[in-house]
């Protein structure tokens, strides 16, 4: 039970030891306390002060809905800011910055051009400001830090001007780059559709009549060919057939008129004609029943008949003019049907001219339409290229325009533009150090080293101050205890020293309100 008991008083908190230790010990803390801290806030003091001056830029979007004029350039803003922000920050640039506002002037040692922009482009800061549910760039602020306000303002100005000139620079650029490349894409089109239409029109010119689009018209005219030189072959039959008459009635005429009369006492000619006009007028039954009167071999049939007619009357009243006449071999109808089989053979002629003439134009005709599925290959072929083309240069037009409009609108300033939304500031307080930042880093390193130096000088004393330390020490327990005897002296000299202490703790207290008041204030 005792050693329970005794368990229970080394686990709970000892409080009176704390206490104790506080008493003995506060001097050692508040000093290397007080010590830590004024040397942290010292040198926030002490360490040269640096001022930043900002502005906020807004990414203002385009005027003109992007449905009108869309634009032609980079719309990524992230990967332009990035290429804005290397043109002026280049070497160039950030050294017209130096000689315009005669940086670095006062240094203590001579500084290169290069060490110049190089000490101006590490004081250069730019951070983005996203928004909206796509995380997009909605603004962004221009940051320079300098040993002088001022200075840092003017800086800050000088790249926020840049930073607006360049955007408008680099859009207008590269909207004229956009324009121009799309123009000369738009030329070498137009000669490919110039040279493909050529082609297009060469093969037409050279396959005039053989084309897909006239095979229509080809069959109409093969069609009317065929049925002229169906006519003309009739007809040529006919004539020959003709032809075949008269050389049988002048072969007749010239046997009868050896033998001067018929059978029947009537002239040998009459008999013939006679059988002449029978035919002809069965000929004209069979002819008058297929066309009509105003047909040709009609009319010329009738005319045939009509002659014949004539001839057969010439002939009934050739006795009565004389015997004479009718025993002459060379007499009229004998003359009338040589005259006529010249014309019959004249005609024949004719016929197979104009028949040879039409079969040659039918072979013609034939030979376009066999000709006709290679060429409508050739032709679609041609076709096919020339609408590819004719489509890439019109889709190539109507880029252009719109990439006209888009550098106009941008030389208009009327695109995506850079807006100050606030001028640059004249800072007031350091940005570096910052003393209220540091003073309370000087406090907690001040606490630590007080702390510290209680532990060092705890783990260096050896004497025993309470009495768990001699419990711990002695093998046996502690039977009786001798109470603290302490004189009139030594509880003047406790409480001076207890006095001490609070006073040091509120003057190292109230100095430390003070300082952070004044880093607070200052900055």
């Amino acid at each position: 039970m005792p050693d329970i008991i005794e368990e229970q008083e080394l686990t709970q908190f000892d409080a009176e030891r704390y206490v104790d230790l506080v008493r003995r010990r506060h001097i050692h803390f508040l000093v290397p306390a007080f010590v830590g801290w004024l040397v942290v806030w010292g040198v926030s003091w002490v360490l040269p002060a640096t001022y930043k001056s900002s502005t906020l830029i807004l990414v203002e979007q385009p005027t003109m809905p992007e449905s009108y004029v869309a634009p032609n350039v980079n719309e990524n803003l992230q990967d332009r800011m990035q290429s804005i922000s290397q043109q002026i920050l280049s070497r160039t640039r950030l050294l017209m910055i130096v000689d315009k506002l005669n940086l670095y002037a006062g240094a203590k040692k001579p500084m290169s051009p290069d060490d110049k922009v190089e000490a101006l482009r590490k004081n250069i800061s730019i951070d983005l400001v996203r928004n909206g549910p796509q995380n997009e760039i909605t603004a962004f602020k221009v940051n320079f830090t300098s040993h002088s306000p001022a200075l840092a303002q003017k800086v800050t100005n000088e790249l926020t001007q840049l930073f607006i000139d360049e955007n408008l620079k680099v859009r207008e650029r590269e909207s004229q780059g956009t324009t121009q490349f799309i123009e000369k894409q738009l030329e070498d089109a137009r000669a490919i559709l110039a040279d493909q239409e050529a082609k297009v029109r060469q093969f037409q010119a050279m396959h005039e009549g053989a084309l897909p689009s006239q095979q229509s018209s080809n069959l109409q005219i093969l069609a009317g060919l065929q049925g002229q030189l169906q006519n003309q072959q009739d007809t040529l039959n006919t004539a020959k057939q003709q032809r075949v008459y008269f050389q049988t009635l002048i072969e007749q005429y010239k046997n009868l008129h050896a033998s001067g009369r018929t059978v029947d006492g009537s002239p040998s000619e009459m008999a013939t004609i006679d059988q002449e006009l029978a035919k002809l007028r069965s000929q004209l039954t069979d002819l008058s029943s297929r066309y009509t009167d105003s047909y040709p071999d009609v009319v010329k049939l009738k005319a045939q008949i009509a002659r014949t007619e004539k001839q057969r009357q010439d002939l009934l009243a050739a006795p009565k003019n004389g015997s004479k006449q009718s025993n002459d071999p060379e007499s009229t109808p004998l003359l009338q049907l040589q005259s006529q089989l010249q014309a019959n053979q004249l005609e024949i002629a004719s016929r197979e001219r104009a028949i040879s003439g039409l079969e040659a134009r039918i072979n013609e005709y034939q030979g376009r339409l066999n000709s006709q599925p290679a060429t409508e290959q050739q032709l679609a072929e041609l076709t096919r290229g020339y609408e590819q083309s004719k489509a890439n240069y019109d889709d190539l037009l109507k880029k252009k325009n719109q990439s006209v409009m888009a550098t106009s609108m941008e030389q208009m300033q009327q695109g995506e533009r850079f807006t100050m939304l606030d001028p640059p500031s004249l800072p007031t307080k350091p940005d570096f150090p910052n003393r209220l930042k540091f003073c309370g880093m000087g406090l907690g390193a001040g606490l630590a080293l007080g702390c510290l130096v209680v532990f060092l000088f705890e783990f260096l004393d050896d004497r025993m101050h309470g009495e768990k330390e001699i419990k711990e020490l002695l093998p046996i327990a502690i039977i009786a205890e001798v109470p603290e005897i302490q004189s009139t002296l030594d509880e003047e000299k406790q409480k001076r020293r207890l006095v001490l202490g609070w006073s040091t703790a509120a003057v190292i207290g109230a100095v430390i309100v003070v300082g952070s008041a004044i880093s607070y204030l200052r900055g």
